[in-house]
C-alpha cells in the first residue's frame, strides 16, 4: 500500500494558506493591547534642591485616567498608567506629589509641605507629548520643615 504524500505544489499552497490566515489573526487581533497611547514619563522630585526620598507622585487629567508613581531614595519616579512603567496617556495634567511617610498605624511624617499633596493647590502642570526621564519639579519648604501627624 502506498503513502500519501503531498506534492511539492500542495505543500506550496499549505504553507501560503497558512501564512494567509496567521496574517488575519493577527490584523483582527491587532498589535496594541486596546488602551490609549503612553508615553514613557520619569523624572526627579526635590524640595529645597534635595531629593524627596518619600512619597509618591500623581498626575491627573481634566478627564481619562490618572497615572502615578512612587518617589525612590533619590527622588526619582516612573509614571504607571496601566501596567508598571508604561508612562502616561499624551495630554495636560495637574499633578499632585504626596512627601509623606507612614510611621506605624498611628501616625505620617511629612517631607514636603501638604499643599503639594492635593491637584488643586500644588500649582503643578505638566503636558505629557513625547518620552521623557526628564520631567523634574522643585517643591519649596518656604520656610517650613519636616513634620508628623497622627491619624
Amino acid at each position: 500500500m502506498r503513502k500519501y504524500m503531498p506534492s511539492h505544489r500542495n505543500m506550496k499552497v499549505s504553507i501560503r494558506s497558512l501564512g494567509s490566515a496567521l496574517v488575519i489573526v493577527v490584523t483582527a487581533l491587532g498589535c496594541g493591547d486596546g488602551r490609549p497611547d503612553r508615553v514613557p514619563i520619569a523624572g526627579v522630585v526635590t524640595i529645597d534642591g534635595k531629593p524627596l526620598a518619600h512619597g509618591s507622585i500623581v498626575f491627573k487629567p481634566a478627564s481619562g485616567r490618572t497615572a502615578g508613581g512612587s518617589l525612590d531614595g533619590q527622588g526619582r519616579y516612573f509614571l504607571t498608567c496601566y501596567v508598571k512603567g508604561d508612562g502616561a496617556v499624551p495630554g495636560d495634567y495637574t499633578v499632585a506629589i504626596s512627601g509623606n511617610e507612614q510611621l506605624g498605624e498611628t501616625a505620617m511624617r511629612w517631607h514636603a509641605p501638604r499643599k503639594y499633596a492635593d491637584p488643586k493647590t500644588s500649582e503643578l502642570k505638566a503636558t505629557v507629548d513625547e518620552p521623557r526621564d526628564d520631567l523634574n519639579f522643585e517643591l519649596k519648604w518656604d520656610g517650613g520643615k519636616p513634620f508628623t501627624t497622627k491619624l
